[in-house]
């Protein structure tokens, strides 16, 4: 599955979850990290885990494995390494404290128009 296509997969999952202020920013040109980070907000603790769980279901339904997943005993920040996709999400404070949107604002912030 081309990047895109798994960055626009792994948002609608998330949207249809319920998560808040999610941004795709291509990194590519200015990262070697990964072609796409994906940041999403959660609404508790408790939020953050199931959309991490949700995501990690159904991408492994669709035979996508996370290369590594960190934070999950962390109380604000859950990171799925999907390799070309590197998806971030958040509690609302998480969010404002690394503030990874300001970090990557170089990259170019793709349009989310596909939710529904």
């Amino acid at each position: 599955m081309a990047s895109w296509e798994m960055a626009k997969q792994a948002a609608q999952i998330l949207y249809d979850k319920k998560a808040e202020d999610i941004n795709i920013v291509k990194i590519d040109s200015i990262s070697s990290l990964a072609d796409y980070f994906l940041i999403a907000t959660g609404t508790s603790n408790t939020h953050v885990k199931a959309l991490a769980d949700e995501l990690e279901v159904k991408l492994k339904e669709e035979g996508l494995m996370a290369m590594g997943v960190e934070g999950y005993r962390s109380n604000s920040w859950i990171l799925l390494d999907y390799a070309e996709v590197v998806v971030h999400i958040f509690t609302p404070e998480g969010r404002d404290f690394y503030d990874l949107d300001r970090l990557w604002r170089d990259g170019t912030k793709m349009e989310l128009d596909f939710l529904k």
